[in-house]
Formats: C-alpha cells, sequence, structure tokens
C-alpha cells in the first residue's frame, strides 16, 4: 500500500514485444529483459481481451489499492474484484528464467504452446499467438485513435 504523500516510482522497462512458447508442464520463459523490472516473483491474473497480466510486486499493490477502494456494496465493484483478484496467482522464476502458468489462467487465455509477451509499461500482457494476431495485426487509423485518447486527457 503506497502511504499518503509518498512519490510513485513506475516501474521501468516493461516495453517491447517477445515470441516464446508454453511447454508441455505450462512452463513459458520469461523474457530476459522482463525479469529485471518483473522482479523474480511477481502476479500473473486474468486480463482484459482475453490475455494475461503480469504485475511486478509494487505495481499489484497499487492496482489491490484502487480495487480495495471500491465498495463493496456496488455489484460491479465486487465482480471487478472478483475477476481480477481471484484468479492472481504469485508467479515465481525459476533458475531457467521460467515461470508456471497454471492451467485455469491458460485455459481462460487460450494458450496452448505460442505466446506473445506485450509490455504495457507498469504490467506486461500474454497473449496466446493466435488471439494476439487476430486481435491486433490488422490496420490501426492512428488519427481515429488518437482522437479517442485525447478524450481522456493524454495529448502527444
Amino acid at each position: 500500500m503506497m502511504e499518503e504523500g509518498k512519490v510513485r516510482i513506475v516501474s521501468k522497462g516493461l516495453k517491447g514485444e517477445y515470441s516464446h512458447s508454453v511447454d508441455a508442464k505450462g512452463r513459458m520463459i520469461v523474457p530476459s529483459k522482463l525479469r529485471e523490472p518483473l522482479g523474480a516473483t511477481f502476479v500473473v491474473t486474468k486480463g482484459m481481451d482475453k490475455c494475461l497480466l503480469a504485475y511486478p510486486n509494487d505495481e499489484w499493490d497499487i492496482f489491490e489499492e484502487k480495487l480495495n477502494k471500491l465498495p463493496m456494496t456496488n455489484k460491479k465493484a465486487r465482480e471487478m474484484k472478483r475477476y481480477f483478484v481471484g484468479s492472481a496467482v504469485d508467479c515465481e522464476v525459476d533458475n531457467q528464467g521460467r515461470i508456471l502458468l497454471p492451467a485455469n489462467l491458460r485455459e481462460f487465455a487460450k494458450i496452448v504452446k505460442d505466446v506473445v509477451i506485450v509490455g504495457g509499461i507498469e504490467y506486461v500482457e500474454i497473449w496466446s499467438k493466435e488471439i494476439y494476431n487476430e486481435k491486433n495485426n490488422k490496420e490501426v487509423d492512428f488519427d481515429e485513435l488518437a482522437e479517442g485518447i485525447e478524450d481522456l486527457g493524454f495529448m502527444f
């Protein structure tokens, strides 16, 4: 939990796109460039768009704090907490740079063999290669995308 008045240090280095595979036991190599910023242990949970999210522990604490502020009396808040926290697992990187992706999370994200790992600044997305290609290998109208982002207060 972040104390009031403390400056938030954003995790660095969670960027790039990497292709790897999951072995028969459900283990995935964490790309070497992401190992240090993710840490020796980190949290993996369900993400949006049928991918998984991996959070460094400090970023998970910030995310968890935001979820904890949601009122239990609100049905959508309870569902949001259940979605992210109920599926969250602590993953530990082994001596060979791998983590075990639990079967329920692999099933959720439709991960069988090939994965694409994509940096998201404060988290990493872990995708089934097939779903990633289906959702992300299409032409992007950058002008349209930028207009929608500007509505959220982001300016280039």
